[in-house]
């Protein structure tokens, strides 16, 4: 019997109701995954992570742009900005553009909760969170830490991480608002902060997608080298000796708005910072395959980033 193509009014009824199951089917996968995301954002739990230690942040988040070396001055506000990251993550933010010192305070605030449920208060004297800083404890730095507390617990993130047929793994801040610092407050008598991350960071952590750097070597890195900060936390996030990065996206990344010759110049500046501190072995701009430029960083043979 000769095969024959589906056609007419028949095959007209089996395509729409192909095309009904698969948007049925699609609609329960979105549902299951908002119910996913509204018990998770519920739920305490601990952040049981092998080697975790001061400076840790998902891979997700240091490839994105969600903290950047800008600078000092007014800050830009997002409003569900779609934040650059790698194709596997879409990232929409709102809330002030923040800086590698912000990064600095919530790997911070991470490290003293990893025996806390996260979900429940921490409790955390606002002094030793300088201290852990390396940065004074004098009236100005505590009041620049009660802003920066302040602007992070408004901040909101929607983050969903893909698989590589492009469908989703899970969805965070969907269906439950996701805070970068969901909650704290101050008691002068103790001098104490008690602050909540939400439990959906343990996603964010899962599956060992998280990056660990020498925090000894982050606080070594000079004054006014941010870009140097975001470079390392970028190059963490990957073991490869040799990592290759496109300027456009570094650029687009640092929220680097000036001249590419003058962000040439500040890349050389930051990673001649890297070399000096041994985080990298060696870096150059160079043009890929594509006769696009790309920054190029070797990584020493035995260190951590």
């Amino acid at each position: 019997m000769k095969n024959r193509k589906i056609g007419g009014a028949c095959g007209s009824d089996f395509r729409a109701s192909l095309q009904a199951t698969f948007e049925f089917l699609n609609e329960m996968e979105e549902k299951a995954l908002n119910e996913k995301d509204f018990d998770a954002a519920n739920l305490p739990q601990r952040l049981f992570l092998p080697g975790l230690d001061l400076g840790a942040m998902p891979n997700h988040i240091n490839r994105s742009g969600l903290f950047a070396p800008i600078a000092k001055g007014a800050r830009t506000f997002h409003r569900q900005a779609t934040i650059i990251s790698r194709s596997d993550c879409e990232i929409r933010y709102t809330g002030e553009q923040l800086d590698e010192a912000d990064a600095e305070i919530i790997m911070v605030l991470i490290f003293f909760a990893r025996s806390f449920h996260l979900g429940e208060y921490v409790p955390l004297q606002r002094a030793q969170v300088l201290r852990t800083l390396e940065r004074g404890d004098g009236v100005v730095q505590y009041e620049w830490l009660h802003r920066r507390l302040n602007a992070m617990s408004e901040a909101t993130l929607f983050v969903e991480a893909k698989n590589r047929d492009g469908s989703s793994r899970y969805k965070i801040g969907k269906s439950a608002v996701f805070r970068i610092l969901k909650e704290f407050t101050y008691d002068p008598d103790t001098d104490t902060y008690s602050y909540v991350l939400d439990p959906r960071w343990v996603q964010l952590f899962g599956n060992r997608e998280f990056s660990r750097l020498d925090w000894t070597k982050k606080m070594m890195i000079s004054r006014g080298q941010d870009m140097a900060k975001t470079l390392q936390r970028l190059i963490a996030t990957s073991s490869d000796k040799v990592q290759r990065y496109a300027l456009d996206y570094l650029k687009a990344k640092m929220c680097y708005g000036g001249r590419m010759r003058d962000f040439r110049a500040a890349l050389s500046r930051a990673t001649g910072e890297l070399y000096k501190l041994d985080i990298i072995a060696n870096a150059q701009i160079e043009m890929n395959t594509r006769k696009e430029e790309q920054l190029v960083m070797w990584l020493p043979e035995m260190s951590e980033t």
